[in-house]
């Protein structure tokens, strides 16, 4: 009988536990394996956290930069440009410097279809010499073609025509009047009446004011 109790108290020691006293070691385990778990969310939400000041500050760069290109646009929109004359800005000339500004314009046709006419002649044998024919042709050419774009500063309001716009008067007016010794009436009187209108056009206080600033008080 003692032999027989003691196999069988060997054999229940033998067998796995079950019951509470079993289930609290698993629930251990259980716990143990729970906590990382519960602690990765922790940290994987703590994440963004960090990392919004690093945003928050690209955004206040980001804003700073605007901020600052703002502000050097407005000092480049601030800077004065080149000076442009008042009329000319405002888009009107005044009425004497678009007549200075036809006569200049007038005159380069004038010349244009002097030099094709001595051209002709040239060509057709009627000049004394071809060889300067032709060259007084292409003189004259080239000569009309600075007259026009002297005409054309004019008429877009540029300071710097008012001088040789000046220089053309002042020849077209000695032409004239060789020619009206000659005598060439039919080109001397429209030469001669060219260069007192274009001298009275740039003589006129609202070209001088508009081509010469700062003169007309003086």
């Amino acid at each position: 009988m003692g032999s027989r109790s003691r196999a069988r108290a060997r054999a229940q020691a033998s067998q796995p536990r079950s019951g509470p006293a079993a289930a609290a070691p698993q629930q251990r385990a259980g716990q143990q394996g729970a906590q990382p778990s519960a602690t990765r969310p922790e940290q994987g939400a703590g994440r963004p956290a960090s990392g919004r000041p690093g945003t928050a500050a690209g955004a206040g760069s980001a804003g700073a930069g605007e901020a600052g290109g703002r502000s050097g646009t407005v000092t480049d929109a601030g800077s004065p440009g080149p000076a442009t004359p008042a009329g000319a800005a405002a888009g009107t000339l005044p009425r004497s410097v678009q007549i200075a500004a036809i006569v200049q314009a007038v005159e380069a046709v004038g010349v244009l279809a002097a030099a094709l006419m001595a051209g002709v002649d040239a060509i057709t044998g009627k000049s004394y010499h071809r060889a300067s024919g032709i060259a007084i042709t292409l003189i004259g050419i080239a000569t009309a073609a600075a007259l026009a774009y002297v005409a054309h500063g004019l008429r877009s309001g540029r300071r710097w025509s008012r001088t040789p716009a000046m220089l053309t008067q002042l020849f077209a007016g000695i032409v004239a009047i060789y020619l009206i010794q000659a005598p060439r009436l039919d080109w001397g009187i429209p030469a001669i009446v060219l260069a007192v209108a274009g001298f009275g056009a740039l003589l006129a206080p609202s070209s001088i004011e508009l081509l010469t600033p700062g003169r007309i008080g003086k």
